[in-house]
């Protein structure tokens, strides 16, 4: 059985609104860290999320995630702010980050994206824990 979709969430800018909580209320499992862990932890997760600050060169973040050890096919997505241009969004996209999404972007398209992304991966088939609060459906 696949286990729960489990997400690493790097948050480089420090920044308190993040849309990690509405991600584990959608079933996710969020592990927020401020810096990029050791190489070798980034394979116990399905996806990589990394909120980026202005100054960040995204294609060497995605060139140095992408060339860890086991890291493979898993999902890598940049949240840049607004400041980045398009041309430095799809050189990222190019080098390795299979999408980047603006860092304001609700916590339902982020999902959306990994999900999505997740789908073409069967290697890493994971499931979203149920909600507990929902109503069952007529």
């Amino acid at each position: 059985m696949a286990g729960q979709c489990s997400i690493l969430y790097i948050n480089a800018v420090a920044s308190a609104d993040t849309q990690t909580c509405a991600l584990r209320s959608l079933g996710f499992e969020v592990v927020e860290v401020d810096d990029v862990p050791p190489r070798e932890t980034l394979v116990k997760y399905h996806a990589v999320i990394v909120h980026a600050d202005p100054l960040c060169k995204l294609p060497s973040v995605a060139a140095r995630l992408r060339s860890a050890p086991h890291f493979g096919r898993r999902v890598l997505i940049a949240l840049a702010p607004a400041s980045v241009p398009a041309r430095d969004r799809r050189d990222a996209v190019n080098s390795g980050f299979d999408a980047v999404l603006p860092e304001r972007c609700s916590a339902r398209d982020l999902a959306a994206a990994i999900l999505g992304l997740l789908r073409k991966y069967p290697e890493h088939r994971c499931v979203l824990r149920a909600h507990n609060n929902r109503h069952r459906a007529a």
